[in-house]
């Protein structure tokens, strides 16, 4: 057994048995020091792996032209899980979860292939350049392009192992992400809210496109999310149909400065650049010192090696451009824009949704849009509109938003770093990259914690909140999140102000001598199952194993809801049909909770006599339950009530 082995097995036991002597949540988290997940052995196919209360199934390989281009968002349908990636979709059969089946993987460049279904649709988000409106491969070039997709792709998926592209709506900033939205009052059509977050199009490629034009100009394309209207008669007749200004008003949001981690890199970098004769100045801003920008130093080269009459710099250019690049570093800072639109200076030019999340069955959405967490109200899809805007100081880039179920309260996550930098160091504080969590009153957001994954990553591992989704614990708020090179992440946030983890599962870096990125994109529960789109290796798939945590019954009530579809940023609601491990579950919750011996004991022999009667015999067992599981109403009388009517309604579904 290797030295990590046993460190691990003994860390993981002694927290184990800690945890288990109270059988309630930790009042401390553990040390992310001593946490077993740090400097485990680096690898692609090989590296070491931990695991906490979670049981993976599969680790399923990404095909041939696939493997090593970036593995992005999760779609599911029936028994098919749709995995973006840069390269195109990749289509498999989960039927059977330890074994997952390529079905199959259909190229179509761009970036970054975010996935989602409606029924027999699915629709993919286009924005980089390289995006063709035909799919094939090959870019295409040229500042302006008819052959150029950057927007959303509909997919007829009726035969999903044909994908067939029925239409391509063009967007003005393309489409980093989407949301697929349907309207309780409109059965015809859906809509798409379309989240880009690269530069406007010029109008000589798409019509309508303005960026030249200040914010607060009606058809300014400028902070505005675009509205696609899609009839389910027709698909291939797709537009937009609105753009939606749900900033108007913000102000620039505060900013935070670098982590110690940060500082001490870039202190290295700077020695480093010192040393093989790079080119510094200071920021004048700051005071401190920087590496010059390239797009900065090359112009300049070439322009003293011009005034010779050379073609190419040599060292004494290098040595004369020196003392011209604190002047240019000058000229940059004080042309750049100070944080505010041209015309109001309210807010950032590029103040964009990163993700969208709605939740129909409130008729409200979470936008995460890179300086603001927003709360909206989307009861007319076509017009939605801000009801509360939050912004905080700890939070770099707002990327993802999720409602706990009962839409009280609601998570963000940052993605500091874009999800391509290490910040889950010993030097990175847990405020920073992590989520923040609201409680929703009056339909405004107020501030409760911070949650983030309680271990220390290496300086080559990406490492960030990114994607994840509510596991159907009843009774809980549970969730399970991704956190790119970080693994895995499934905690509990009932408690707003006191998240803690309950399972975890993570890699060691894929490599240990550089930054190569990897890791968990995105990790949704689906139908019992916890699925992860790995970035460099393909899906893997866990389930939730009892613990201290979580109970066998809570997993088994968890695994009766059952779900057609789910997309990433459509959050359906919760609903537990009738069952026995609903009402266990609630039982343990109140043992857990630390009510009476007693009156557990005689629930759970109740609920056991009604499981195992049948007709009268069980729905008399059955009112005996209902009639015991007051006798713990002074230990938690909203759980008792949550039982009585599991209890109830298990008498109504005999009927």
């Amino acid at each position: 057994m290797s030295q990590y082995t046993t460190r691990a097995a003994l860390t993981a036991a002694l927290f184990a048995l800690s945890a288990c002597a109270s059988g309630k949540k930790p009042d401390q988290a553990p040390s992310p020091a001593a946490d077993p997940r740090n400097n485990l052995k680096a690898g692609l196919f090989d590296a070491a792996e931990y695991s906490s209360n979670l049981k993976v199934l599969a680790k399923a390989v990404s095909p041939k032209g696939f493997l090593g281009i970036t593995n992005s968002d999760l779609a599911f349908t029936g028994n098919y899980v749709i995995q973006g990636n840069y390269n195109g979709p990749v289509v498999w059969d989960i039927s059977n979860p330890a074994k997952p089946e390529l079905v199959v993987a259909y190229e179509c460049p761009a970036s970054q292939n975010d996935v989602s279904v409606y029924k027999n649709l699915m629709f993919m988000s286009a924005e980089a350049l390289n995006g063709r409106v035909d799919c094939k491969p090959g870019g295409a070039p040229g500042a302006v392009s008819k052959e150029r997709m950057r927007g959303v792709r509909i997919f007829d998926i009726s035969n999903i192992k044909e994908p067939k592209l029925v239409a391509n709506v063009q967007t003005c900033r393309g489409s980093h992400t989407h949301t697929v939205l349907e309207d309780p009052k409109d059965r015809e059509n859906i809509y798409i809210y379309v989240s880009g977050s690269a530069g406007i199009r010029p109008s000589t490629e798409l019509a309508g496109c303005a960026g030249d034009v200040a914010a607060d100009d009606p058809n300014s394309s400028r902070l505005r999310i675009e509205i696609i209207k899609v009839p389910l008669a027709d698909p291939s007749k797709a537009a937009v149909v609105g753009r939606a200004n749900i900033f108007a008003g913000l102000k620039e949001p505060p900013r935070h400065g670098l982590s110690d981690a940060d500082k001490a890199a870039q202190a290295q970098q700077l020695e480093n650049a010192r040393r093989a004769g790079g080119f510094i100045a200071r920021n004048p801003q700051s005071g401190a010192e920087m590496m010059v920008p390239f797009q900065i130093v090359r112009p300049l080269l070439d322009s003293v090696a011009r005034a010779r009459g050379a073609s190419a710099p040599n060292a004494a250019d290098s040595a004369a451009v020196r003392p011209l690049l604190q002047p240019a570093v000058n000229r940059m800072f004080a042309n750049a824009p100070a944080g505010g639109n041209a015309s109001s200076g309210s807010v950032s030019e590029r103040s964009q949704c990163h993700d969208i999340t709605v939740y129909p069955a409130l008729g409200l959405a979470g936008g995460a849009c890179e300086g603001h967490g927003l709360l909206l109200d989307i009861s007319n899809p076509a017009n939605p509109v801000r009801l509360d805007a939050v912004a905080d100081s700890n939070f770099a880039y707002w990327h993802s938003a999720t409602f706990n179920n009962d839409g009280t309260a609601m998570l963000f996550s940052d993605e500091w770093g874009g999800g391509s930098a290490p910040k889950c160091r010993a030097g990175d504080k847990m405020e920073w990259g992590a989520n923040a969590i609201f409680d929703i009153v009056d339909k405004k957001l107020r501030f409760r914690s911070y949650y983030k994954i309680p271990t220390y990553q290496t300086s080559n591992e990406n490492c960030v909140a990114h994607n994840g989704s509510l596991i159907p614990i009843p009774g809980r708020d549970v969730m399970v999140q991704a956190w790119y090179q970080g693994g895995i992440s499934v905690f509990d946030w009932s408690d707003p102000a006191k998240p803690f983890e309950i399972a975890s599962f993570d890699r060691g870096p894929v490599d240990s001598t550089r930054m190569v990125s990897g890791g968990s994109w995105s990790v949704y529960w689906y139908n019992g199952k916890i699925v992860s789109s790995e970035i460099a290796r393909g899906l893997d798939v866990a389930e939730l194993v009892p613990s201290q945590y979580v109970t066998q019954n809570e997993i088994d009530a968890a695994n009766t809801v059952k779900w057609e579809q789910l997309n990433a940023q459509g959050q359906p609601k919760i609903v537990w049909p009738p069952s026995f491990p609903l009402a266990k579950a609630y039982t343990d919750q109140l043992e857990r909770k630390g009510c009476a011996a007693a009156a557990v004991g005689t629930l759970r022999s109740q609920i056991a006599a009604a499981e195992k009667a049948n007709g009268a015999a069980r729905n008399t067992a059955l009112q005996a339950a209902v009639s015991a599981a007051e006798g713990a109403r002074g230990c938690d009388g909203k759980k008792v009530d949550l039982l009585k009517k599991a209890l109830q309604d298990l008498q109504g579904a005999m009927m």
